[in-house]
């Protein structure tokens, strides 16, 4: 049912439930319980349930079926269940099981056709309505192309920060780069001997460097001066001196910057912010970070390092924050950047990582909470997923041709997009925007379709399967399917696509088959879906909902046709399966997927 619906009928049940623990006469007479309606398992048990009897029982003293009986006939009795409810049943031990209206039911379509692109979305006055929320996510190390880790970061962020956009929070994404740092130190390294005619395996290779083809390019380009453009700053022109390793090191940093974001492009993922860890060293925010942990009293030196008191705050062990040598710590600038996240007024801050970052949440948080600035102790909240195995031809693919040591996302975009890299086909099979399009429906879907905390197998086969067996497919053509029979009634039977938002006040009454009430529960599910997905960090909810709804749609194109004689039973059908074109159009945009007209 709609959410103004359950609201309604929640509503009714809540006055009732105060009238009878008023009118129950007990001297300390007990609070009202949350008010909320299920969806029954069953199907046939009706379209919701409520165990607020059983609830109020035992504190009215009361038998629960009977309580449930008054609870049903407030119900019944009630104005503004008039024309909302069909049917009400007491079922087991005290359960309430209500069936909606057929009319009720039927409205979903009206809701839909009238708020467009906008149906599922809450309401302006929601409670997060404005407020500041960042998600961090992808935060690739500048030192190499984007791996399928970052793939299922890139999808999950961005599904995210579009979930909780439905739900009006104001979505900030940011991509922050560790810019400083040994392996930084690793990648100058690595170009400068590639740039002295060095290569992986030799003698003279630099141990702990990176030996990917990607570096045998930046060096070629850095040798030849060439101009690498910046995403936030002036481009980057490589001098060509092998002797100036800062100059290699900015070159190979902005060289890589700039594929990451070439690589973020092609799978449609846009940031608002990039924060450069080194901005937190030129500015002084690492040493104040340090400096007020001090002198807050949240450390301690022992053995010449500086100490944090992590365990205070849930940590199995203090830890080092400052080395004997005066270096810093890896997880000192992040509490500094997490403080600059607050300081700049996002009280929520999402992170989405790998679960080898899992060990770093509680000295953050530690770090954070010995500041003293009134931060929540859950702050920020974390979305670690699992790692992805890639499948192609029936075997695991462990690398990369260009990488050298693991799957980057561009071969995941072209590969499932049925193309080919660019070290397999010299033709630049790669540019092209069919490809490209098609790789990062199949992509963004796949790797959002199981809850983050799950290991993912990636099958290029299936991703490339036209059939049902393919979700993003089934999802897809479902949209496309709907879209070719709009046309066709147009074509045949004098509609009008301009009409169509028309259509949900017309006579949906013949909408009354089994098949067409399944449907139009389903697309009524769709505003709580969100707003549950958006509660629990959860996008994968969405992929789930639009398999099950195209599923619905299937089977009601098989059992109902829809381009009848009949023209009443035919608009009505119409205006149903305009509805469910916007929905599925709607929950594929939520998570970054194309709605194609045609397959």
């Amino acid at each position: 049912m709609l959410p103004q619906q359950r609201l309604k009928i929640e509503s009714i049940l809540a006055d009732a439930a105060a009238a009878l623990i008023a009118a129950s006469g007990l001297e300390a007479p007990p609070a009202a319980p949350a008010i909320s309606l299920d969806r029954p398992k069953v199907a046939a048990h009706g379209d919701a349930a409520s165990n607020l009897a059983m609830q109020l029982a035992k504190p009215l003293k009361m038998n629960p079926r009977e309580l449930a009986q008054k609870l049903a006939d407030a119900l019944r009795n009630d104005p503004r269940a008039t024309g909302l409810i069909d049917s009400i049943e007491i079922a087991g031990p005290g359960f309430i099981n209500l069936r909606l209206a057929l009319a009720a039911k039927q409205t979903v379509v009206a809701s839909i056709l009238s708020a467009g692109a906008d149906f599922g979305h809450a309401p302006a006055d929601a409670p997060h309505a404005g407020q500041r929320v960042m998600i961090e996510f992808v935060s690739a190390n500048p030192t190499g192309p984007l791996h399928v880790g970052h793939a299922r970061q890139a999808a999950l962020g961005d599904a995210l920060a579009k979930l909780l956009e439905t739900q009006r929070w104001d979505v900030h994404r940011e991509f922050y780069y560790n810019d400083a740092g040994v392996q930084i130190g690793n990648l100058a390294a690595s170009v400068l001997a590639r740039g002295q005619g060095h290569k992986p395996g030799d003698a003279a290779w630099p141990a702990g460097t990176y030996n990917g083809e990607y570096i045998a390019d930046i060096a070629a380009d850095y040798l030849a001066g060439a101009t690498v453009a910046a995403k936030d700053g002036a481009p980057v022109k490589a001098t060509g001196n092998l002797d100036d390793v800062e100059a290699i090191r900015r070159f190979a940093v902005a060289y890589l910057r700039h594929e990451q974001d070439l690589d973020l492009q092609a799978f449609g993922v846009q940031f608002d912010c990039y924060y450069l860890e080194s901005s937190l060293y030129d500015e002084g925010r690492v040493a104040d970070t340090v400096e007020r942990l001090i002198k807050a009293g949240k450390t301690y030196e022992l053995d010449g390092a500086l100490w944090l008191r992590t365990t205070e705050d849930g940590d199995d062990k203090d830890r080092v924050m400052r080395k004997s040598d005066g270096t810093f710590t890896y997880f000192v600038p992040d509490v500094a950047y997490h403080l600059s996240k607050w300081e700049r007024g996002f009280t929520k801050a999402i992170n989405i990582q790998g679960t080898d970052h899992h060990g770093t949440i509680a000295r953050v948080r530690a770090g954070l909470q010995g500041v003293g600035l009134g931060i929540p102790k859950g702050y920020p909240d974390y979305v670690l997923h699992k790692m992805v195995t890639v499948m192609r031809n029936g075997q695991e693919v462990k690398i990369s041709k260009r990488a050298g040591s693991y799957v980057t996302l561009r071969d995941l975009i072209v590969w499932s997009g049925g193309g080919s890299t660019a070290q397999d086909d010299a033709a630049g099979a790669i540019d092209s925007p069919e490809i490209i399009q098609r790789g990062r429906d199949a992509v963004r879907f796949f790797l959002i379709s199981r809850k983050a905390d799950t290991e993912f197998v990636f099958d290029v086969d299936l991703a490339l399967k036209q059939s049902d067996e393919n979700p993003v497919y089934y999802v897809q053509y479902a949209h496309a399917r709907i879209s070719s029979i709009l046309n066709t009634w147009v074509a045949e039977h004098g509609g009008d696509l301009a009409r169509l938002p028309g259509l949900g006040a017309g006579d949906l009454a013949p909408l009354d088959s089994e098949r067409a009430q399944a449907l139009l529960a389903r697309l009524a599910e769709y505003p709580d879906m969100l707003a549950h997905a958006a509660d629990e960090l959860g996008p994968h909810a969405v992929a789930f909902y639009l398999r099950d709804l195209a599923g619905e749609f299937h089977s009601f194109y098989t059992a109902d046709r829809v381009l009848v004689d009949d023209a009443a039973l035919r608009t009505a059908r119409i205006a149903l399966l305009a509805a469910t074109r916007q929905v599925l159009a709607n929950g594929l945009a939520t998570i970054g997927v194309s709605a194609p007209q045609k397959m």
